[in-house]
């Protein structure tokens, strides 16, 4: 179909379903837009790899740990949140994670946008239809798990456990920290959209990447990595 991009033959989707909980776009004199996907499916990552270099890599992201899940609510009963500002980087010192955030919003087709795979797979990017990072509700970053060079920006996401912090630099010179509170996979036909971007009361982050078996016949990984975290202090400078 036009406007998906295709790797090595095979088409990349990224798609929000088409849920009351699915993040909104920010009150900006537009009306609502509606979000195309496909039911009970969130996101299906770029990280389509051509299978060559998949073989000769013999590299596989770590998975999420049962330990690891915790738990998907806040980290205190009542947390810290910021003021409305743009997301500039982020970075996760447990995993070595050090990016500039591209500000993405969705394809024509309606399908979210993902950091081109040739020229930004080092890079996640922010949903700027999401509210910023610290601001009460849930912000979204995602980005690809590998490329055809090898591990992409996230590739190491699933080893993150809870208490591990998410520190994302903001326009306005504070920086977020955010502590992960839980890190699971889901099957991409169980992936409970309702769940991960229904809107919450405190300041709530969601990191996403693929995992679990890439599927050649289809160009997609079968699952989906989300770190679960809230905003739990803020810094300036």
């Amino acid at each position: 179909m036009a406007g998906r991009p295709r790797i090595a033959g095979l088409r990349v989707v990224m798609t929000w379903p088409d849920s009351q909980f699915a993040p909104q776009p920010a009150p900006r004199g537009r009306g609502r837009v509606r979000l195309a996907g496909l039911a009970g499916i969130s996101l299906v990552f770029g990280g389509a790899i051509a299978m060559l270099v998949a073989v000769l890599a013999q590299q596989h992201a770590p998975a999420p740990v049962a330990s690891a899940a915790g738990h998907i609510g806040p980290a205190a009963a009542k947390g810290p949140v910021l003021h409305h500002s743009l997301p500039v980087a982020v970075d996760i010192p447990a995993i070595g994670v050090r990016s500039t955030l591209l500000d993405l919003g969705r394809n024509q087709d309606g399908s979210m946008a993902v950091p081109n795979l040739l020229t930004s797979a080092d890079e996640a990017a922010w949903y700027k239809y999401s509210v910023t990072p610290g601001q009460v509700g849930t912000a979204v970053i995602e980005g690809h798990v590998d490329s055809y060079a090898g591990p992409a920006v996230f590739f190491r996401l699933g080893a993150l456990r809870p208490g591990n912090h998410i520190n994302v630099k903001l326009a306005d010179g504070i920086t977020a920290v955010f502590r992960v509170t839980g890190v699971r996979e889901y099957a991409k036909d169980e992936y409970p959209a309702n769940t991960i971007y229904a809107p919450s009361d405190y300041a709530a982050l969601r990191v996403i990447t693929c995992g679990g078996d890439f599927d050649p016949t289809t160009g997609h990984y079968l699952s989906s990595v989300v770190v679960f975290a809230s905003l739990v202090s803020s810094s300036r400078g």
